[in-house]
């Protein structure tokens, strides 16, 4: 089972809370942080870069020191005030006529070390490392992780009986996502949330934020070794998540776009498509309009933008194994059927004629990097599922890369994680 516990957060006062809460550190690259980050933002501490001019490197030491003198700016002048006890927040996120509603809590690295909090992705050393610093030079956790676990129906009471208290934060951000935030601060509800987790939750699945959750089990190991008296209960063996019930998530297409069509013509790539795939046109241009963009409507279906007009590719039966959790992926399809096989691209993590487009930016974005000859064509994929993800992080498999896309994003500032 799960360990877990609630902590004071360190947060901003509620008639601060839209100028300090921000979007998180990878969303944004230097310069729309810097054109978007107002006098209070957290931005100024998850990527100080930005207080520089020009713009300073995000790996450079002056870029880390001015990140640890914006924190205690930041809480000097009351733009960010730790709550005065140990406690639970419900977290709620609304996209269109969907809402998820989070735990925002502390977990434990020894889960991660041991596997009980589950992965699906591979991380890349350097991205731990400077995750890492920024947690070693902040001594805190400055934005969650992202966590599923298995429906609990009184965890769920729980939580609906919280939100329909009155929010402490409510607003909506420059995407139209609203973002609710609930304090949880009655001792015994406290207790039982604690209780719940540790006899009847058995893991927590990344989300999203395997760089963070890898980086904050580190910073763990590092302190407990450097701490003769180590028990195990210190608050730097623990770490920020927001937990949401997995059938409230959903995952969003992560599609691809290619450079070139490797030697091929549009007319000779779609004949070698064949082999493995229906492939029938399914819009094209009208009376002068572009043509209606078309997405897939079930798993092996596979949209594709070549020249002006949208295909569908169906794959055929015997291509694939749908009793491999891996297997059965629409990324593997594609990427063995199509990217390797016919356009000679190996590894998705290095080659650099292929990009990955967020299936929130839609389907349009996939036809206009095309129409502008920046890529010569697209893919869209249908989401994998919820479902999919667990199976594959229960079996100790790794998906291949850029395969979920969950939205909205956590926003950072609502909550604060010190680890002492």
């Amino acid at each position: 089972m799960v360990r877990v516990k609630p902590f004071a957060a360190i947060r901003p006062p509620k008639n601060l809370v839209t100028e300090v809460a921000a979007p998180p550190y990878d969303v944004l690259n230097s310069e729309e942080a810097r054109a978007m980050a107002g006098e209070k933002s957290l931005l100024h501490i998850t990527k100080p870069e930005i207080d520089f001019d020009p713009i300073a490197g995000e790996h450079e030491q002056r870029t880390y020191d001015k990140a640890v003198e914006n924190f205690k700016a930041w809480r000097a002048k009351g733009w960010l005030v730790q709550d005065p006890k140990p406690m639970y927040y419900v977290y709620a996120q609304t996209m269109g006529k969907r809402t998820q509603f989070g735990l925002v809590l502390c977990a434990h690295t020894d889960d991660y070390a041991e596997g009980i909090i589950k992965k699906h992705e591979l991380t890349r050393k350097d991205k731990e490392d400077d995750r890492m610093i920024h947690v070693r030079i902040q001594n805190a956790n400055i934005e969650p992780v992202f966590f599923a676990f298995k429906d609990n129906a009184e965890l769920a009471a729980i939580v609906a009986k919280a939100a329909a208290g009155k929010p402490e934060y409510k607003f909506v951000d420059e995407n139209k996502f609203t973002h609710t935030f609930w304090v949880i601060d009655d001792d015994a509800t406290i207790a039982r949330i604690t209780e719940i987790f540790t006899t009847q939750v058995d893991a927590f699945y990344v989300a999203d934020g395997h760089h963070r959750t890898a980086a904050a089990a580190r910073v763990g190991a590092e302190k407990r070794a450097q701490n003769p008296n180590h028990t195990g209960n210190e608050e730097y063996n623990y770490f920020m998540a927001v937990c949401f019930p997995e059938s409230e998530l959903a995952i969003i297409d992560y599609n691809r776009v290619v450079k070139d069509l490797n030697g091929f013509t549009p007319e000779d790539f779609l004949k070698a498509l064949e082999e493995d795939f229906e492939v029938s046109l399914a819009t094209k241009p009208r009376c002068g309009r572009p043509a209606k963009p078309y997405a897939p409507t079930q798993l092996h279906n596979f949209s594709m933008y070549l020249g002006d007009k949208w295909y569908s590719l169906t794959a055929k039966p015997g291509r694939y194994d749908d009793n491999d959790p891996i297997g059965v992926l629409d990324v593997t399809i594609l990427s063995n059927l199509v990217l390797d096989k016919l356009l000679g691209i190996k590894d998705l993590r290095t080659d650099k004629r292929i990009d990955f487009v967020g299936g929130i930016r839609g389907l349009g974005e996939l036809a206009r990097r095309v129409d502008s000859g920046e890529m010569k064509v697209a893919f869209a994929l249908y989401p994998v599922s919820m479902q999919q993800l667990i199976n594959i992080a229960d079996t100790g498999n790794i998906m291949p890369p850029k395969t979920t896309w969950f939205e909205p994003k956590l926003r950072s500032g609502l909550a604060i994680h010190e680890l002492v």
